[in-house]
């Protein structure tokens, strides 16, 4: 039996409050969007789809060797933007800033133990983003882009000081994540 894995930076409660009144701004435009549980939003390292449960441990292992060369950071999320582009939106998220040379360390990191371990490398560029919706339907995308242009003078700062091995269930409902593995950053 295997089951459905990833590797995440977790959120305080703050950067959730935070991630809500964007998502409540964004609702303004009355787009067909399937909104993001803010309790459930995470900062993703790497996906790693389904693995055999026996493999959580030795890679929980190697990350955190790995993760002890590095000291907890800070960033910043705040600002609005859309992927592919905000005019062609399918993908509506929160940006991150703040120590991104420190996040992408990490990330890569993560990446290279998990490749060494066997996992397939990702293909694409780290873009550090916290998904708050997916666009479903064409209707009122131009109002959801003024929205997004106009983003938020909101900001959060999160203390990056561990990341964690999540179980992802899929449920009528939604996803449900538990950790299974939480990884300190050496202080």
């Amino acid at each position: 039996m295997t089951m459905r894995t990833f590797i995440a930076i977790p959120l305080a409660e703050d950067s959730h409050r935070l991630l809500e009144q964007l998502q409540n701004q964004l609702r303004a435009a009355a787009a067909e969007v399937r909104w993001t549980s803010t309790a459930s939003i995470h900062l993703t390292l790497k996906f790693l789809g389904e693995i055999d449960p026996a493999v959580v441990g030795k890679t929980a292992d190697r990350l955190r060797t790995e993760s002890r060369a590095l000291a907890p950071f800070t960033l910043s999320l705040g600002g609005l933007g859309a992927f592919p582009t905000i005019q062609n939106p399918r993908v509506v998220w929160c940006g991150v800033s703040g120590d991104i040379e420190q996040l992408g360390l990490l990330q890569h990191k993560v990446e290279q133990e998990c490749t060494r371990l066997g996992f397939a490398p990702e293909e694409r560029p780290f873009h550090p983003h916290l998904t708050l919706g997916r666009v479903r339907g064409r209707r009122n995308l131009h109002r959801l882009a003024e929205c997004i242009k106009i983003g938020s003078d909101s900001a959060s700062a999160l203390t990056v000081s561990r990341f964690n091995i999540y179980k992802s269930t899929l449920t009528p409902r939604g996803a449900i994540y538990d950790i299974l593995e939480p990884i300190e950053l050496s202080p």
